[in-house]
């Protein structure tokens, strides 16, 4: 088998299981180890996968703090938000992540009927300062700058006393068999807590956020109620996540 043809499978074998395991690669391709491990190597090199003990992981994304995430606009965000807020409905109490793709939620929100929105994200509740039927409730805590959330035990005690109808969940990296996750331990307990008093979770994804993995799981795709994707994005990008019970809703 040439070096490109098992880099190739290599990949494949990635994007199905959200990891690689060198040992059993090697046992299934009939090769070393060591050579398994010289491509996983290379492949790490090149800014494929992320070697780990044993084995690798898909790439995490990048984690740009909020400021650069906020001056990056893009049609993309711009109909997932529109998708999302056309979930909502008069009376409802839904809950906002923090990011720049609920943001794009927060400025789509409906303007002809009533409804309540909480927020552990004091910039997402300053976009809706002017809606004129959103009464915003505030969540205060610990802030964790780099996403512009409250945190902690304080947050965790006031979001208990919750029942949104709708939490929308901004994550880093969604995939298949990983889950969804993000960048910090902390950040994903909250996301967790908060998925844990709604009804329903659902969560904006730009394509380049499949079948990614960062290091702090939120929850398997099975424990949100759906996905809002795109319509164009790629369809054996989507596919693996058709097979799963969350909903696709195509923005």
């Amino acid at each position: 088998m040439l070096t490109s043809q098992r880099k190739s499978l290599i990949l494949d074998l990635l994007r199905r299981d959200g990891q690689v395991i060198a040992k059993r690669v090697a046992e299934d391709f009939s090769l070393s180890e060591d050579t398994i491990r010289r491509d996983l190597r290379e492949m790490a090199a090149e800014g494929l996968l992320k070697r780990v003990h044993g084995g690798a992981m898909p790439v995490a994304p990048e984690l740009p703090d909020f400021s650069t995430r906020k001056g990056v606009s893009s049609e993309i965000k711009e109909r997932l938000g529109k998708k999302a807020a056309s979930l909502v409905r008069s009376g409802q109490l839904i809950f906002l992540d923090g990011g720049t793709t609920t943001a794009e939620i927060a400025r789509r929100l409906p303007r002809e009927f009533a409804f309540t929105v909480a927020t552990h994200s004091p910039t997402i509740a300053a976009e809706l300062e002017h809606h004129p039927t959103a009464s915003v409730i505030l969540i205060g805590g610990k802030l964790y700058k780099h996403s512009m959330v409250s945190v902690g035990s304080v947050a965790m005690a006031t979001i208990s006393q919750l029942r949104p109808d709708i939490f929308f969940l901004g994550v880093t990296a969604a995939h298949p068999v990983q889950g969804l996750s993000t960048g910090d331990f902390e950040e994903a307990a909250i996301k967790r807590h908060i998925s844990s008093c709604a009804a329903a979770t659902y969560v904006p994804l730009t394509e380049e956020k499949l079948d990614r993995v960062s290091p702090c799981l939120i929850l398997p795709i099975a424990g949100v109620s759906g996905l809002i994707v795109t319509a164009d994005s790629a369809a054996p990008a989507i596919e693996p996540y058709r097979n799963l019970t969350a909903e696709i809703l195509e923005a």
